[in-house]
């Protein structure tokens, strides 16, 4: 009798290996977690007006805001998108707290609950994963923690070769003259947009080498605590040729290599502490104006977002948010906390004031998870911030009405 059991099980071990290995020959792309979806940009999981919500967004691996994940820089670097989420996992050029590496996968995780209840974006009208444009997650850059120019190069050419990858869906026509849209890049091309998840702030110098690619000059819409235009002299003392190039200075170095449209960039909740009027200075010669954070006492939200349209007009622009531009008090888990900032709530208020403009792409920066609470509360206002910019590019193409 055991030696039957033992012969049957033997030829059922055989049995299944030679079935394994039929799938592993013909059917290995069929290998798939239970809950993917193969065509995702249809997905069943973003539901629509009166579908059905709060079904087990806690599920599954974790990508932003369970978007599909596609191996961009990988296996499928043919595939075409309209908007990726993609992350920059670097940190060695932060002055303070480390751990902006794991900025990437804490806001992932933070961002799970955003369809809990369905993607809706109530004040600005629009479901931006059910506006008709391909969204993915692309994943990580590989950035190296051991050389700091070979991971800039890394981060620039990762960048840049999504940047410039044909788009899915076509720009399609201007909602009020019917007339055919064309792209608002130099080079005259339609281009997909990338959300950069950090990372801290030195990503930011590579990214916009990347823009420069296909949009020249840019003006910049720059949300922080801090100026970051101090020049590498001041801020580290620049021991060396690389030193010099850190999450203080990429501003400076940008400005020096012509990336950006100065006078039509502006930085927002600045409060940080100065060398000395210098500095501010420095910024103006570096193309920035400011908003401190706290002339929201006087002029709101409201007189914000007037001042950063007035400043940046109808040119495309480039979006940047240190996470530290919200107080610690709701979002601590960043590398350089400074309080006196804006709320969760203030910050996300004056990005949908942002409706209108054309957003080439943006990125969030100097999330340290390491230093967050139990309660995931930088990581979710990371991920709820990174949803009002989707829903602004969403409702805006990156078109003019051609003439």
């Amino acid at each position: 009798m055991h030696l039957f059991a033992s012969s049957s099980l033997v030829l059922f071990a055989a049995a299944a290996v030679a079935t394994v290995h039929h799938h592993d020959e013909h059917e290995h792309d069929m290998q798939m977690p239970l809950d993917y979806v193969k065509f995702p940009y249809q997905a069943v999981y973003y539901p629509g007006d009166n579908d059905v919500t709060a079904d087990s967004v806690f599920s599954g691996i974790a990508t932003f805001a369970k978007l599909p994940w596609v191996q961009c820089l990988g296996k499928d670097r043919n595939d075409l998108f309209d908007i990726a989420f993609l992350g920059a996992p670097f940190d060695t050029g932060t002055s303070y707290r480390p751990g902006a590496r794991f900025g990437p996968a804490g806001i992932r995780a933070g961002s799970r609950r955003l369809t809990l209840y369905g993607g809706y974006n109530v004040p600005l009208a629009v479901n931006p994963f059910l506006a008709g444009l391909k969204v993915v997650d692309c994943g990580d850059i590989p950035v190296t923690p051991y050389d700091n120019k070979f991971a800039i190069k890394q981060i620039e050419d990762g960048h840049k070769e999504l940047l410039h990858r044909p788009t899915f869906s076509a720009l399609g026509n201007d909602t009020t003259t019917g007339k055919a849209l064309v792209p608002i890049s130099v080079d005259g091309k339609h281009h997909p947009r990338i959300i950069t998840l950090g990372g801290d702030h030195t990503i930011v110098l590579p990214l916009l080498r990347s823009i420069y690619s296909a949009y020249g000059p840019i003006s910049v819409i720059h949300f922080d605590s801090h100026l970051d235009t101090w020049k590498p002299e001041v801020f580290g003392g620049a021991p060396s040729e690389q030193a010099a190039i850190n999450h203080g200075t990429y501003f400076y170095w940008a400005s020096q290599e012509g990336l950006i449209k100065n006078g039509s960039s502006i930085h927002g909740a600045i409060r940080t502490t100065l060398s000395g009027p210098a500095d501010y200075t420095n910024d103006d010669a570096s193309g920035f104006q400011r908003i401190e954070a706290r002339e929201i006492d006087t002029i709101g939200t409201d007189g914000i977002i007037k001042k950063i349209r007035e400043t940046v007009g109808d040119k495309p622009v480039y979006l940047s948010i240190d996470i530290d531009s919200i107080d610690p008090a709701f979002a601590p888990a960043t590398g350089t906390p400074e309080t006196g900032g804006w709320s969760t709530r203030e910050l996300r208020t004056i990005l949908r004031g942002l409706d209108g403009l054309h957003i080439v792409s943006a990125d969030i920066v100097e999330v340290a998870p390491a230093y967050d609470t139990n309660a995931e509360l930088t990581t979710m206002a990371a991920a709820d911030v990174l949803y009002e910019v989707l829903s602004v590019m969403a409702k805006t193409p990156l078109g003019k009405a051609a003439e």
